[in-house]
C-alpha cells in the first residue's frame, strides 16, 4: 500500500511539473503571438496610408540624389512641390530667371564675338565661360572676359556680367534653401505625431533583411547550423571574413573548451595565425548567438553572457596613453567585469614593457582569469608563461605549427592549431634571416641566444609538486569525461568499450606521472636553488576549494573498473 500511495505521488508531482512547465511555454508562445498580431497590425499598410499621402503631398516625387554639383543645386531647389508654399514659389521663380539670364548672356556673347562660347559650372566658381584655343588661333582674348586661365586645349573665365549673375542666383538659391528647410521641418513635426507605425516598421525591414541575408549566406557558402549546449566544440572553423578576402585556400582549424580546459594558451610564430584563430572563434560565438549558421563543419556554444577581447593597438597620442598603458586600462576592466559566463580573448598582453615585467603582469592576469572561470583564449609569445601555467588545473596549451627548414632559410606556416605549446627555439631570429637582416647581426644574436637558453636550462629544476598538480588535474578531467559519458548518449557495449579505453588511457598517464615521480626522487636537488622556485611550485599546485572537493569524489585508480562497470549497465568487460 505504502509503495502505490509512494508511486502515486510521485506520478503526481511529475504531472504537476509537467504541467507548469507546459503552461509556461504555451504562456510565452501567447505572448508572442499577440506581439506578432501587434507588429502586424502596426506595419499594415493602411497605418501608413496618411503618412504616405502627407509625403506625397509635400515632396516631388521625381527628386533623387545626384552627383553633378549643378544637378544636385537644382534637385534640392525643386524639392517641394508647387503650391505648398507661395514665397517659396516667387523665390524659386527668381532663382529660375537668373539662371535664363545667365545662358543668354553666354548665347549673345558667342554671337557678338562670333565663338563658341560653352557655359559650365562649379561650386567655387559658380558658372564660367569654356573656349576652345582653336577659337583664338588668329586673335587675342577680347577684354570683356576676365579670371581667364589656360586648362588643357581650352580658356576658361568670366564676365562682369556673368558674375553679377552669380552672385544673384547664389542669393536666391539661399532663400529657396531657407524656406525648403522651414516646409521640411514642417513636415517632421508633422510625421513625428505618428512616429511609432514608422519605427516598426523600420525594425520589421531591418529584421527581414537579416533572416534574409542570413538564409543567402547559408545558401552559398558552407556553413553549418550550431548547437546550443554546455561545451564548446568547433570542428573545421574559419575566419568568415579572412577566407573571403584571401586568394588561397583558408585551412580551418578545431576547437574544443570546458571547464577543465577553459584557459587555453596560444603560442607559435610570428604570422602563424594566432590571432586570426583566437579572433574566429569570437566572431563564430557572436555569429551563433544571434541566429546565424557559422563557417564550420560542426560547432557547438554555450551561452555567453559576455564577451571580451583585449588585441593589439596603436599608442593613442591624442590621450597621451602609449600602448602598454593601453593594454593595462582594457584589461583592468575585463578583470573588473569577467565571469564564468564571459569568453575571453587576449592577443599579445605584456609586450609593450621589459621582459620581466611583462611575463610577471601576464602571469599574474592569466591566474586571474583562470579563477574567474570564464574560457579563454591567451595567445602570446611567452614560452615561459606556458611552462609555468601547463599544470594548473583548466589550462591548456595548443600552438600553430610551422614548417621550418633545418638551416632555418625558410618558414612555412601551417595554419593548423597543434597539442602543447611551440617546439621551434628561435624563431624570432629565423623570422629576421627570412626578412633579409644581414648574416653577422643573425650570427650574434644566435650565440647570444643560445647562451643564455644554457643558462636558463642549467636553473630549471623538476619538483615533485608539479606532479601532484598533474595528477589532479588528470582525475578532474576524468571526472569530467565520466560524467559526459553518464549524461550523453552512449549506451550498452558502445558505452562500455569507451568506458575500457578511458580505463586504460587514465591508468597509463598516471602510471607515467608515478615514473616520473620515482626518477625525480633519485636526482640530485640544488640546495640555492629551493627559495627560487617556491612560488613557482605553489602556484602551480594550487587548487580551488571546488576542485578540491571534486578530487576527494573521484575513485582511485582501484575503483575505476568498478564505476565503469556500473556506467555500462553491468556489461562485462574483457
Amino acid at each position: 500500500m505504502s509503495n502505490q500511495y509512494r508511486q502515486s505521488s510521485k506520478l503526481w508531482r511529475q504531472s504537476t511539473v509537467s504541467y507548469y512547465y507546459t503552461s509556461m511555454r504555451f504562456e510565452k508562445f501567447q505572448a508572442r503571438l499577440v506581439a506578432a498580431s501587434n507588429r502586424k497590425k502596426l506595419c499594415a499598410p493602411a497605418t501608413l496610408v496618411d503618412l504616405q499621402t502627407l509625403i506625397d503631398e509635400t515632396i516631388n516625387e521625381d527628386i533623387t540624389f545626384q552627383s553633378q554639383p549643378l544637378d544636385l543645386r537644382n534637385q534640392r531647389t525643386y524639392a517641394i512641390r508647387s503650391g505648398v508654399n507661395g514665397l517659396l514659389d516667387v523665390a524659386r521663380q527668381t532663382y529660375k530667371e537668373a539662371n535664363a539670364d545667365a545662358y543668354q548672356l553666354v548665347t549673345d556673347l558667342g554671337q557678338t564675338h562670333e565663338m563658341t562660347l560653352e557655359m559650365k559650372y562649379d561650386t567655387a566658381r559658380q558658372f564660367y565661360i569654356r573656349i576652345a584655343v582653336s577659337e583664338l588661333e588668329e586673335r587675342n582674348l577680347p577684354d570683356i572676359f576676365i579670371n581667364a586661365f589656360k586648362r588643357k586645349a581650352c580658356i576658361e573665365c568670366q564676365t562682369l556680367d556673368l558674375l553679377k549673375l552669380n552672385q544673384k542666383i547664389i542669393d536666391s538659391h539661399h532663400e529657396v534653401l531657407q524656406m525648403s528647410d522651414r516646409t521640411i521641418q514642417e513636415l517632421i513635426d508633422k510625421i513625428r505625431e505618428d512616429i511609432a507605425p514608422l519605427f516598426k516598421t523600420c525594425e520589421a525591414i531591418a529584421l527581414l533583411d537579416m533572416i534574409a541575408s542570413f538564409a543567402q549566406l547559408v545558401t552559398v557558402q558552407d556553413y553549418c547550423r550550431p548547437e546550443l549546449t554546455d561545451t564548446f566544440a568547433i570542428k573545421g572553423g574559419r575566419h568568415p571574413i579572412r577566407e573571403k578576402i584571401h586568394a588561397e585556400k583558408f585551412v580551418p582549424n578545431d576547437a574544443y573548451a570546458t571547464q577543465q580546459s577553459r584557459f587555453q594558451i596560444i603560442t607559435g610564430c610570428n604570422m602563424s595565425g594566432k590571432s586570426t584563430y583566437i579572433r574566429s572563434l569570437a566572431l563564430m560565438t557572436v555569429m551563433a548567438q544571434i541566429g546565424c549558421f557559422v563557417p564550420a563543419t560542426y560547432a557547438s556554444f554555450p551561452i555567453r553572457h559576455q564577451l571580451f577581447a583585449r588585441v593589439p593597438s596603436d599608442e593613442s597620442i591624442e590621450a597621451n596613453v602609449s600602448t602598454f598603458a593601453a593594454e593595462m586600462r582594457e584589461t583592468a576592466f575585463i578583470l573588473r567585469n569577467i565571469d564564468r559566463r564571459s569568453l575571453v580573448i587576449i592577443d599579445e598582453l605584456g609586450r609593450g614593457t621589459s621582459t620581466r615585467d611583462g611575463l610577471t603582469i601576464a602571469i599574474a592576469i592569466a591566474e586571474a582569469l583562470i579563477e574567474s572561470r570564464a574560457l579563454v583564449w591567451f595567445a602570446t609569445h611567452f614560452r615561459e608563461l606556458a611552462h609555468i601555467l601547463s599544470e594548473r588545473n583548466g589550462v591548456v596549451n595548443l600552438h600553430l605549427a610551422v614548417d621550418m627548414s633545418e638551416n632555418q632559410d625558410r618558414m612555412t606556416m601551417l595554419y593548423k592549431i597543434s597539442d602543447g605549446w611551440v617546439q621551434e627555439t628561435h624563431y624570432g631570429i629565423a623570422m629576421a634571416k627570412v626578412a633579409g637582416l644581414p648574416a653577422d647581426v643573425i650570427d650574434v644574436a644566435t650565440e647570444v641566444s643560445t647562451k643564455l637558453a644554457q643558462k636558463t636550462e642549467r636553473k630549471k629544476k623538476n619538483s615533485k609538486s608539479v606532479a601532484l598538480a598533474r595528477r589532479r588535474k588528470l582525475i578532474l578531467g576524468l571526472r569530467e569525461q565520466l560524467k559526459q559519458a553518464q549524461d550523453g548518449n552512449m549506451q550498452g557495449r558502445v558505452l562500455g568499450l569507451w568506458l575500457k579505453k578511458l580505463q586504460d588511457e587514465f591508468v597509463r598517464r598516471m602510471a607515467a606521472i608515478d615514473e616520473e615521480v620515482e626518477t625525480l626522487e633519485d636526482d640530485a636537488m640544488v640546495d640555492d636553488e629551493e627559495a627560487s622556485s617556491e612560488g613557482a611550485d605553489r602556484s602551480l599546485v594550487e587548487v580551488s576549494d571546488g576542485e578540491e572537493s571534486l578530487v576527494q569524489d573521484i575513485p582511485g585508480v582501484a575503483n575505476l573498473p568498478r564505476r565503469v562497470h556500473e556506467m555500462s549497465g553491468a556489461l562485462p568487460i574483457e
